[in-house]
């Protein structure tokens, strides 16, 4: 089956639609939310509940841009609503202006590691840290997305980039 038949059947309610695109798209979609949650359990619930919003609003999609594009923005949306409503990310007061880059000597680490850095970055700062580098959106969009200012977005950014470099750099001295 076709994605664009995939879709028209899910908007009619299909079951068998629903698995099937559930199947094709879990995957990329858990690793959305593996990056946003603090661990694997949370990620479940996430994926859950974005799949749920996708079918809810499936109807809303008009077939123009990337079906998946779609998907992604809903998973991150849902997690984002959930956070906000549970008050996990708390503003701070605090302004950095400039752009604070990390740098740190190349150490070989392994994916799962530095995911399990992420996982336990505090939610404002692990949230941040995710929109901005690995999903790639500018502080502007972070700030409107989590109702804060530009310059909290480069604050958490910071943050984040400087927690996991001392944990980058605690991994490297246990390595050698």
């Amino acid at each position: 089956m076709d994605l664009e038949e995939l879709i028209h059947n899910c908007k009619k309610g299909k079951r068998q639609a629903q698995a099937e695109l559930y199947r094709r798209y879990s995957g990329i979609l858990f690793g959305m939310c593996l990056k946003y949650s603090r661990n694997r359990t949370e990620a479940e619930d996430n994926l859950h509940d974005s799949f749920m919003t996708i079918f809810d609003k499936i109807d809303q999609y008009g077939f123009q841009g990337s079906f998946e594009g779609w998907m992604k923005r809903i998973t991150i949306n849902t997690v984002l609503q959930k956070y906000r409503k549970d008050q996990y990310l708390n503003v701070i007061s605090e302004n950095i202006e400039e752009e604070v880059e990390v740098e740190t000597d190349q150490t070989d680490i392994r994916l799962s590691t530095l995911l399990g850095y992420i996982q336990e970055l505090p939610n404002k700062y692990r949230i941040t840290f995710c929109l901005y580098v690995l999903d790639g959106y500018s502080h502007k969009e972070i700030s409107e997305m989590l109702g804060t200012s530009t310059g909290t977005s480069k604050s958490n950014l910071a943050r984040a980039k400087s927690i996991l470099r001392d944990k980058i750099e605690k991994t490297k001295i246990n390595i050698a």
